[in-house]
């Protein structure tokens, strides 16, 4: 649980590429103890300021603090208490999974074991695999145990589950949350809305370069003022989506996907209500669905697109 110390803290952090503004006076706090994730869709700025926390880059304005030290003037501390995992890790091929712990378990002062690091993400079976030998699920349970040799206060994890198995993923899950059980803080950039919503205790959504919500997953869902979501399609009906806002039970309708989705409040007013005005209409449904409101679709709210979209 997070113990109200401040892990992370950004203030007006900016940083500009000609003239595209990728980050833009992000202001930011994330409590020691807790799991952070930062969302965005891509060109949103999320990893440009990742980077920066990370002092792989340098900030055109603002400030950054991480565990009480800012990379100016204790960039050496840092980079001890620090683990990073990269969206994209390039490991040398030839050496094997433990030769690649020992190298990296070599650059800190303390830390586990190799050998309890390879079981933490589940390698043992290929220790003394070759990394060029490796799946691309098992080179990104490497990639995180790189980042967990030298028992870091403070984790990066960008993607941590991409590549992986249902199962792998589920594992990864579980090692997170012993981390930060640990006492430990994970700042985490993730595509899986389900990932975050489990694993966060605070989310941040980025969009052109600006924070654009902040909050628990669970302010986050209330926020958008619907307990479920109703989705549905009329084998390609001609329909403006406003005709649905006034039915019983919705606060919001819109067009998605070549159908249309509901938010509302009242799902057994909603449903009956759409029928009727559908039936009304002469038009025929050809897809329904409801489920309960989720991070998913308060993105969608906020950015008008699926994170995963490109």
């Amino acid at each position: 649980m997070a113990n109200g110390k401040v892990a992370l803290r950004l203030r007006g952090l900016r940083k500009a590429y000609g003239d595209v503004v990728a980050v833009d006076g992000v202001d930011l706090d994330a409590s020691a103890g807790e799991c952070f994730a930062l969302l965005g869709p891509n060109g949103a700025g999320k990893t440009t300021t990742i980077e920066i926390c990370e002092g792989l880059l340098a900030p055109d304005a603002g400030t950054v603090e991480l565990l009480g030290i800012d990379w100016s003037s204790g960039a050496r501390r840092l980079r001890q208490r620090l683990g990073v995992q990269l969206q994209e890790t390039q490991l040398a091929d030839k050496l094997t999974v433990e030769e690649t712990l020992r190298l990296f378990r070599s650059f800190y002062e303390r830390g586990p074991a190799v050998a309890d690091v390879v079981a933490m993400v589940q390698l043992e079976e290929k220790a003394r695999a070759r990394v060029g030998q490796l799946s691309g699920g098992q080179k990104q349970r490497l990639a995180i145990a790189c980042a967990l040799v030298g028992d870091p206060d403070l984790l990066f994890l960008d993607e941590p589950t991409t590549g992986l198995d249902p199962q792998a993923r589920r594992q990864m899950w579980q090692l997170i949350e012993q981390f930060k059980r640990d006492g430990r803080t994970i700042i985490l950039t993730t595509h899986y809305m389900d990932e975050a919503e489990r694993l966060s205790d605070h989310v941040a959504i980025m969009d052109h370069g600006k924070i654009i919500s902040l909050g628990t997953p669970r302010e986050l869902i209330a926020s958008i003022g619907a307990d479920h979501v109703v989705e549905f399609a009329t084998g390609g009906a001609a329909l403006d989506s406003a005709i649905f806002e006034s039915l019983k039970g919705v606060s919001r309708a819109r067009a998605d996907n070549g159908g249309f989705q509901l938010q509302v409040t009242e799902l057994h007013l909603a449903v009956p209500a759409l029928l009727d005005e559908l039936d009304g209409r002469g038009i025929a449904l050809t897809e329904l669905r409801t489920h309960s409101a989720t991070l998913e679709d308060v993105f969608v709210t906020l950015t008008g697109r699926h994170l995963r979209e490109d």
